[in-house]
């Protein structure tokens, strides 16, 4: 599993390590990239940015539903610590 920073595909902001599991979006704009095909491993090849559609309940947290932007494959995350609060709640409010 790779926990590593990054630069946002999306609106462009540094994006620091996770530390308690691997970042695997965009705290700032919620955007992912299909990198992934199990969690950190950094196996998947389409390379789409996953744009967030949704947000779900899951255990005591949320998971944001993503659909690829390339090959429209539907994903999930479990939202991190410091994700932007308000756009989670955009996402839960959506129509």
């Amino acid at each position: 599993m790779k926990d590593e920073p990054f630069i946002c595909d999306n609106c462009g902001k540094k994006v620091s390590i996770l530390g308690y599991t691997a970042r695997d979006h965009c705290p700032f704009c919620l955007y992912s990239k299909h990198v992934d095909v199990f969690p950190g491993d950094r196996k998947n090849a389409c390379g789409g940015l996953l744009k967030p559609i949704d947000i779900e309940k899951f255990k005591d947290t949320y998971k944001i539903i993503y659909q690829c932007t390339r090959c429209k494959e539907f994903h999930k995350n479990i939202m991190a610590k410091d994700d932007n609060i308000d756009l989670l709640i955009a996402l839960s409010k959506k129509d």
